[in-house]
């Protein structure tokens, strides 16, 4: 894969902060998700919402993490892509072909 980052998938698991919004992910270990005060698109405000997460690496010629929202502020929703930037970092896509909004990073554990 050309191009491509190489991402392990047992390292994605951890709590991502937008420096920008202060929105954050949390990628558990057990593929659960929770998001807080996020922004979904660039005219809506902030919402939270949660369910499982799965990374789909290879795929479609690139690698993300793929977001299946069960409930929460969003409504009914297909799923959200999350474009892993490093190991540390991952960009919220909530339309794979449109911008993407602020990128989240890795908060270290406590």
């Amino acid at each position: 894969m050309s191009g491509c980052t190489s991402v392990d998938p047992d390292e994605l698991p951890g709590r991502y902060r937008s420096a920008t919004t202060g929105g954050e992910i949390l990628l558990g270990p057990d593929g659960r998700f929770t998001a807080t005060r996020v922004e979904t698109d660039e005219h809506s405000g902030p919402a939270d919402f949660h369910g499982r997460w799965e990374f789909l690496g290879g795929r479609s010629g690139s690698d993300f993490v793929y977001l299946t929202v069960e409930d929460g502020g969003l409504g009914r929703t297909a799923g959200i892509q999350l474009h892993p930037r490093g190991q540390d970092a991952l960009e919220f896509r909530p339309d794979p072909d449109g911008k993407p909004l602020p990128e989240f990073t890795k908060v270290p554990a406590p």
